[in-house]
């Protein structure tokens, strides 16, 4: 039995859903497809529950620090880990029945709760239903990698998503690896009160920061009583009684971990090893994400692909914006492109990490002259206010076009305070724009214009 369709939506990611809403609203019988969880990556074992659990986490250290700020509280806190993780169900489950009843609520709008593999560049098979159309949209987003390291078979592991199923506090949480998802379970498990240790294979944390930005989020960490390796070349797992034995092979420190748990942190991959796209000739790059051009078009005509498949992008932001370009391309006559778009992003750490543009070794890469400019937190009003002074905030600007060209804000309230350099950014002004405005007194954000008026040659 076939069935045909002005357009196929495969997930319901951060782009599937609104895309087919904005399909709908255009006339078009849709059909979309979901496996397992409504909402994708962000709602079900990504941003919705990890910064709930954050949140938990936050109030808990804020709570030990409380005569800090002339707050008296009785005996010492105590985490309850079964209402920690109820709390964060509800949450995340709230925003997952959104999205279906949403879905299914839709007007022309068909869903299918099952597996979907191509069966030909206009066909996709869903159990013993052949759904036919020419248009396509594949959004199946992504998994944590399971890295081929000695003995990881022989022991229980976790990962991003399994982690999110515990009531029960680890007694020593190992974490192999020091990136973004790594370092935010760190501190969260180690503010419920777990031990915990980062193995990290590089010579730093989170490689893709300048190494200002590295050095000064393993000292907040290790402030908080972390214990981080790097230069872990060599890591191995093996059983070790009821625990587990991590072989780390540093150049200093002990040769092995145990841990009560492990989490795999190593990285991920795309959701496109088991979708059948051999049979409608659609290409991937040699680690399976799928190839698009800067409309998200596949090498198929009529099939494009959004969201963490595509490679373009491993953020809800970024999955949402792959939607608002096919939807402009498509309805709009606008010619929006991925290469519009400016790298920006957060690492939720406490405090968080806001980023946009280029790092200060890129800027270095890119031959420009470049000014920089920076402060510390600790002479950021707002942030001495509320006794969160760890950090610095540092912006990058072109000497010759007077056009920023990035920013790192490590620091209370930096994911939000970023918006006011990517604002800027986007709207290709100079910086002098910005360094001119009058901001609120006391922000993070008002000291960006005295940042930006004190800016000296990159060395």
């Amino acid at each position: 039995m076939s069935t045909q369709f002005d357009a196929i939506i495969i997930g319901t990611g951060q782009a599937g859903p609104p895309l087919a809403g904005r399909l709908t609203t255009a006339g078009m019988k849709v059909a979309i497809i979901e496996r397992k969880q409504f909402g994708g990556t962000c709602i079900n074992t990504g941003c919705t529950p990890t910064k709930t659990l954050i949140a938990s986490a936050y109030a808990a250290q804020l709570a030990r620090r409380a005569t800090e700020y002339g707050v008296t509280l009785g005996d010492s806190v105590g985490v309850d880990m079964k209402a920690v993780k109820a709390r964060k169900d509800a949450v995340s489950g709230k925003s997952r029945e959104g999205v279906e009843s949403w879905l299914k609520g839709m007007k022309n709008c068909t869903v299918y709760e099952r597996h979907a593999r191509f069966v030909s560049p206009d066909e996709v098979r869903v159990n013993d239903e052949t759904l036919v159309s020419e248009r396509i949209f594949i959004n199946v987003g992504g998994r944590a990698i399971v890295p081929d390291m000695p003995g990881v078979d022989k022991v229980p592991y976790l990962t991003n998503s399994t982690i999110l199923e515990l009531d029960a506090l680890p007694r020593h949480l190992v974490i192999v690896g020091g990136s973004y998802v790594g370092l935010e379970f760190a501190q969260m498990y180690r503010r419920f009160g777990s031990e915990v240790t980062v193995v990290e294979k590089g010579s730093r944390l989170i490689q893709r920061e300048d190494e200002d930005v590295s050095e000064a989020v393993r000292e907040i960490l290790e402030r908080e009583g972390i214990a981080v390796r790097c230069n872990a070349e060599c890591i191995s797992f093996s059983p070790h009684g009821e625990d587990v034995a991590v072989s780390v092979d540093c150049t200093e420190g002990e040769p092995e971990v145990i841990g009560s748990h492990v989490l795999l942190a190593v990285g991920r991959r795309p959701n496109t090893d088991d979708l059948g796209l051999e049979n409608a000739g659609v290409a991937t790059d040699k680690h399976g994400y799928i190839t698009v051009d800067d409309q998200l078009h596949t090498s198929v005509p009529g099939i494009w692909a959004l969201g963490d498949c595509n490679g373009k992008g491993a953020f809800t932001h970024t999955a949402y914006n792959d939607f608002e370009i096919v939807a402009a391309n498509l309805f709009d006559d606008q010619p929006r492109r991925v290469s519009d778009r400016i790298t920006a992003y957060a690492l939720y750490t406490d405090p968080p990490l806001g980023r946009a543009g280029k790092t200060e070794a890129e800027a270095r890469k890119s031959g420009r002259q470049v000014l920089v400019g920076t402060r510390p937190m600790t002479r950021v009003a707002r942030a001495v206010e509320k006794g969160e002074t760890q950090g610095f905030m540092k912006v990058l600007v072109d000497a010759e076009s007077n056009q920023i060209l990035g920013a790192a804000i490590l620091g209370t309230g930096g994911d939000e305070a970023i918006h006011c350099i990517l604002d800027v950014m986007y709207a290709k002004a100079p910086y002098t724009t910005m360094q001119r405005a009058v901001h609120i007194h006391p922000t993070v954000s008002e000291l960006i214009p005295t940042i930006l008026g004190d800016l000296k040659p990159l060395e």
